[in-house]
């Protein structure tokens, strides 16, 4: 009998475990994108799944393609244009003398989060006047513009509302080349596209801008897109997505069987940077490179033909601190083949200033693998006041009053110590001399100089108005290398 009892009570408490861990794993377990139970999350939404190689015939794209549609929203830019169709007008009155003419621009976006962030192309935003966006469900809202970057063409937008189905980042380092993807986007103003094809490539660089200060390291497939897809969603098999459709390369402006996309690992990043700083945070490494191919590496004596060889560290720059010597050849970053130099500029695409990573170098055929403490392009973890203004221009200050009796002006910074000997060279721009504008923009007082050049770091140049000691004004270009 005591026996019995002891089984019955044996009993009675396993199902009490069994009931509470059912309530507790499934009662209570979030249904992904299921946007009537997501609360808004304090980061940006991520699935790094492990990766499953599946056979075409056993993936089903119709439930990917039904929670992606959703989260694809159509961005129309509303700009306007001068329409200079009457000479003699435009000959009395200038360039005014014509019609104001209104463009719309279509795109792509994504929402990646419920209360309505979207991630779309900087080309789809730019110059936009008036930003629209519309759902699937063809409800529209006016879009603010958060940030954007020119250097990954990616940019951050806001709509007003809240319970938005999204999609959550992969993690596009680990996506594998045949593996199966889709595209969604609003091609030739067709809402709710989809295709399906596969990854081509990884790491492509198409020299798309013609600037070293854009970061090409894109995802290359064959799904389809074209017009109006930029912005859009490139998906994996589990749904999530993994890259921005941004470019295709044809000689007819339609797709002839080459798309790109920028990895979710460069753009998350930027959109994160955007939020918590309001502009990029670049890592550089501080190296000089040549990319090794057959070629080069007989022209550098190596035996190998895969890598970014070392021909130059900079002084106080990550790798001079970690030890990274020329004729180093670095083969991985992290756990990231680095086979040229798309691979490398991809993954520092990813990171920021301060962050720490493994670098693996062969060194005299030897592998070594070195810590990194990554920079910025000042050798620092973290962006100190006037360092832009400091590096690019010199020391400033505001203008006197006397100043602005001379010269008539009410705003203005005086250069003090010019320490670019460049645009001296160039322009015979010296001490003494007041910037005016920096970018069309009027600046009084050196901190505000600095935020617009930190502000537009990623063109080729930066345009200053210039007022010389002399009384002559006019504009100068200062490279932003």
């Amino acid at each position: 009998m005591k026996n019995f009892f002891k089984m019955l009570t044996v009993s009675a408490l396993g199902g009490i475990l069994t009931l509470g861990g059912y309530i507790f794993f499934f009662e209570h377990q979030e249904v992904p994108g299921d946007s009537g139970t997501v609360q808004m999350p304090t980061i940006i939404p991520s699935n790094y799944e492990s990766a499953t190689v599946e056979a075409a015939e056993n993936i089903d794209f119709t439930i990917i393609a039904e929670k992606s549609i959703h989260a694809v929203v159509h961005v129309k830019n509303l700009s306007t244009t001068n329409s200079r169709t009457n000479p003699l007008m435009e000959f009395f009155y200038g360039q005014s003398g014509g019609s104001e003419r209104q463009v719309v621009g279509s795109g792509s976006g994504v929402i990646i989060s419920a209360d309505g962030y979207i991630v779309t192309n900087n080309h789809v935003i730019k110059g936009a006047r008036r930003l629209e966006v519309t759902l699937n469900n063809k409800e529209s809202y006016e879009a603010e513009v958060v940030g954007a970057d020119e250097s990954t063409d990616i940019a951050l937008l806001k709509i007003n509302t809240s319970d938005l189905p999204y999609l959550a980042f992969g993690d596009s380092d680990h996506l594998s080349v045949g593996e199966w993807v889709l595209a969604v986007g609003n091609p030739f103003n067709l809402t709710s596209t989809v295709t399906a094809g596969i990854v081509s490539a990884k790491a492509r660089d198409i020299n798309i801008m013609n600037n070293n200060k854009v970061i090409e390291s894109f995802i290359q497939t064959d799904a389809a897109v074209n017009p109006g897809n930029s912005g859009g969603a490139l998906v994996n098999t589990r749904g999530n997505l993994i890259g921005i459709n941004t470019a295709i390369s044809s000689q007819t402006g339609s797709y002839i069987g080459y798309s790109f996309a920028v990895p979710s690992n460069i753009a998350k990043k930027v959109i994160e940077d955007i939020l918590e700083f309001g502009n990029v945070q670049r890592a550089y490494l501080g190296i000089n490179y040549e990319e090794l191919n057959s070629e080069k590496a007989s022209e550098f004596g190596v035996g190998r033909t895969e890598g970014v060889l070392i021909t130059r560290v900079l002084e106080q720059g990550a790798a001079k601190e970690a030890g990274l010597m020329v004729n180093d050849i670095i083969i991985k970053m992290d756990n990231v083949k680095i086979a040229n130099f798309s691979d490398l500029q991809g993954f520092l695409g990813s990171k920021r200033p301060g962050d720490k990573v493994n670098i693996t170098v062969l060194r005299n055929e030897a592998s070594k693998v070195l810590p990194v403490k990554l920079k910025n392009q000042f050798g620092k973890y973290k962006f100190e006041n006037r360092d832009f203004s400091d590096y690019f221009i010199g020391e400033l200050e505001p203008i006197k009053r006397s100043d602005e009796n001379k010269y008539n002006i009410d705003h203005g910074v005086k250069i003090v110590d010019l320490k670019n000997e460049a645009i001296e060279r160039t322009y015979g721009v010296g001490n003494g001399d007041i910037i005016l504008m920096v970018e069309d923009q009027k600046v009084h007082n050196s901190e505000e100089v600095d935020q617009l050049l930190k502000k537009h770091q990623n063109k080729e140049y930066f345009e200053l108005q210039i007022l010389t000691k002399s009384g002559k004004m006019g504009y100068i270009r200062v490279r932003s290398d």
